[in-house]
């Protein structure tokens, strides 16, 4: 498949999700960011554009591990879960970022799940 059909069938996708799912201060955005190697969570309040808190496989403590990328997926999910329960957010809004809800994406909602968020 030609790349850029490929790049731009995604953001189609990311178009589309985003027309849906929205972010405000009470109930914020968790946005999925997820590359070949590393994955990235957000809390996004849209209202302001502003980004609450963010959590990544790159973070030290999480980056330090041994395990697959999935394992890792998970403990980014539950760092974004420790951080918002900090904020004192409890729900959240799911954002996949274009990707499919399968494998690592998926790790990070339970990671959150398991950490205290409610989607």
């Amino acid at each position: 498949m030609n790349p850029k059909v490929k790049s731009q069938k995604k953001q189609n996708i990311r178009y589309r999700i985003r027309r849906k799912v929205t972010g405000t201060a009470t109930q914020p955005r968790l946005a999925i960011f997820r590359s070949n190697a590393e994955i990235y969570a957000q809390l996004i309040d849209d209202t302001k554009g502003q980004t609450l808190c963010a959590a990544s496989s790159l973070d030290k403590d999480i980056a330090a591990q041994k395990g697959t990328k999935s394992e890792k997926s998970k403990l980014v999910g539950a760092a974004i879960a420790r951080k918002s329960t900090e904020l004192g957010i409890q729900t959240v809004s799911f954002d996949r970022g274009g990707n499919l809800y399968y494998g690592r994406v998926k790790a990070v909602a339970d990671g959150a799940r398991e950490g205290g968020l409610k989607f």
